[in-house]
C-alpha cells in the first residue's frame, strides 16, 4: 500500500543534511523535471519581484524568494521532517515507535509541486512553490508532471494498493487511475452533510497514521474502511475508489 499526502506551504528551515543531490531522491525518473524546476526557480530568485508574482507571495514572505535561491546550496532534512502544518502535525511521525516509522518509511509519499512526489526519507531542502503556480518561460506544472508523475506513482506502488490523500491540485499533477481517496464531511444533528475544508487536513493526516501504524494491509476501499473504523473514525464506503470520512 503506497499513501500519498498533499505537502505543505509551510516547512521547517535549515536541515543537518547536505544540499540537494538528485540522485538521492525516490523515483529517479522525474530527475530531469526536477532539475528544470529547480534551476528555473533559483533564476527567478534573482528578482524578487517576479518570483513574488510568479509564486503569489506578499510582502512578508520575502524569505521564501531566499529560500529558493539556495535550493542547490542549502542544508536539507528528510521530507517528512521538512514538511509541517496541520495535517503533519496530526500525523504526529516524532510519536512513531521505531517500527510504524519503518511503516512509514515505506508506505508513505509526500506530493511536491518541486519534485513531483518525495518518500520521507528523501533528503530535501525548504522551497516554495505551489501546485497552482506558473513559471516564466515553462509549461504549466500539470503539463510537465502528469504523464512521469502517475507512472513514477505506479511503479512506486509495486501493484499495491495506492491511497490518494492529495488535495485535487496535487492530484492534477499525476493522476492515479483506480486509486482510494478521501473525502471528509461533517453531518450536522438534522443528517445533512457538507464537506469540511477546515479541518479536512486534520483528519487526513489521522487517517494517515492510521493506515501507517495498521498491521494490516488493505488491497481494496474495504480493507481502507476497516482500518479507518477499527482506528475510530465514522466511514463509509461511497464507491469503489471513494471512501467517506464522517466527523461532527
Amino acid at each position: 500500500m503506497l499513501v500519498l499526502l498533499p505537502p505543505s506551504e509551510t516547512k521547517s528551515d535549515g536541515g543537518r543534511l547536505a544540499p540537494l543531490t538528485l540522485d538521492a531522491l525516490s523515483m529517479p525518473k522525474l530527475n530531469l523535471v526536477r532539475e528544470s524546476l529547480v534551476d528555473a526557480l533559483v533564476s527567478l530568485a534573482a528578482d524578487p519581484v517576479a518570483t513574488s508574482a510568479a509564486l503569489g507571495l506578499g510582502p512578508s514572505q520575502l524569505d521564501e524568494v531566499a529560500r529558493n535561491a539556495t535550493l542547490w546550496t542549502s542544508p536539507t532534512r528528510p521530507a517528512l521532517e521538512r514538511y509541517t502544518g496541520v495535517l503533519f502535525d496530526a500525523l504526529d511521525a516524532r510519536s512513531l515507535t521505531r517500527v510504524q516509522r519503518a511503516k512509514a518509511n515505506a508506505r508513505l509519499a509526500i506530493g511536491s509541486a518541486l519534485f513531483g512526489a518525495v518518500r520521507p526519507t528523501d533528503p530535501i531542502p525548504a522551497y516554495r512553490l505551489s501546485g497552482g503556480s506558473k513559471l516564466p518561460g515553462l509549461a504549466t506544472l500539470s503539463a510537465l508532471w502528469k504523464t512521469d508523475l502517475t507512472s513514477a506513482l505506479v511503479a512506486e506502488a509495486d501493484g499495491g494498493l495506492i491511497v490518494d490523500l492529495r488535495s485535487g491540485i496535487y492530484q492534477q499533477l499525476g493522476r492515479v487511475p483506480g486509486a482510494v481517496t478521501a473525502t471528509v464531511v461533517t453531518e450536522a444533528p438534522d443528517g445533512t452533510r457538507s464537506v469540511v475544508s477546515h479541518f479536512n487536513k486534520h483528519h487526513k493526516g489521522l487517517l494517515a497514521r492510521a493506515l501507517v501504524v495498521s498491521r494490516a494491509e488493505p488491497s481494496d476501499i474495504k480493507g481502507v474502511a476497516q482500518v479507518a473504523a477499527k482506528a475510530g473514525f465514522r466511514v463509509e464506503v461511497a464507491s469503489p475508489t471513494e471512501l467517506v470520512v464522517l466527523t461532527h
